[in-house]
């Protein structure tokens, strides 16, 4: 739990000589979506489908962390929140509605257009940015959130410590990712994108990450995991959070050596 006083995001110096992280084919995949990224019903009918389980995980996860009231209606109010690989803003909007002052950035610039006119067309103040995370010199944020994203990056490993640099040293991190298993391969690629659920070339199932993949990588990058939780699927209940973590996991992290209370 972490009862620290709010504060704004240090500008650090952009770092050049990190290794490039953004796939431009994958920008240019998700980019080509961005009309529809709003559309419950369009490309992105599956991520609809998906973040109100994954906010059900965050809301717990800040409430633990910053020693908040499950009852509030702004656990957020005076944090400082990133979301790197945000696309259209689709998690952002909740998390700037829950109190936090937003930033997001993501590799492809037609996100970015489809995500500042949401925003504004829904009174939103929220901070969005184009590029490469580690050349934009953010860091000091209390809460950063990349959910469904290292999987898509040319380098995990430079991903990780480029999110590391953003997050305050007693901030709370939270990562999701598609877990490399026969499973996924099997819902994800083969049915998912098969039957038009999720647009073909969306993902390339020997890039995920299986959990002590991340882990070694959280590692590397000075980060400790806390314990993963599942988001599975089933016909009667569709996408939840279970022990289950063989289809995708969420997991929480925090700099190695942080306290935990």
């Amino acid at each position: 739990m972490n009862n620290a006083t709010p504060r704004a995001p240090e500008q650090a110096n952009p770092d050049t000589t990190t290794p490039a992280t953004i796939r431009p084919e994958e920008a240019a995949h998700f980019g080509a979506m961005a009309a529809e990224w709003w559309d419950p019903k369009g490309s992105s009918a599956m991520l609809h489908k998906l973040n109100p389980v994954r906010l059900g995980f965050i809301r717990k996860a800040i409430d633990a962390h910053f020693g908040g009231d499950s009852r509030a209606l702004k656990p957020l109010a005076g944090r400082r929140v990133l979301d790197a690989g945000c696309g259209a803003g689709l998690l952002c909007e909740p998390l700037a509605r829950l109190g936090g002052e937003v930033t997001g950035v993501d590799a492809a610039p037609e996100n970015i257009a489809a995500a500042s006119a949401h925003a504004e067309a829904s009174g939103l103040a929220i901070d969005y940015r184009c590029g490469e995370l580690s050349s934009l010199g953010l860091t000091g944020y209390d809460l950063v959130c990349s959910l469904e994203v290292i999987e898509h990056v040319a380098d995990k490993a430079a991903f990780l410590k480029g999110l590391a640099a953003t997050l305050a040293d007693d901030g709370l991190m939270i990562l999701s990712a598609p877990n490399r298993s026969a499973l996924s391969r099997l819902l994800l690629v083969e049915g998912a994108e098969r039957l038009g659920m999720v647009p073909r070339g969306t993902h390339d199932w020997s890039a995920f990450p299986t959990f002590e993949e991340l882990t070694q990588l959280a590692t590397q990058a000075d980060l400790a995991l806390g314990e993963p939780t599942g988001i599975s699927w089933s016909p009667t209940r569709g996408l939840h959070l279970s022990e289950d973590l063989s289809l995708n996991f969420i997991v929480t992290a925090r700099r190695a050596g942080a306290s935990e209370d």
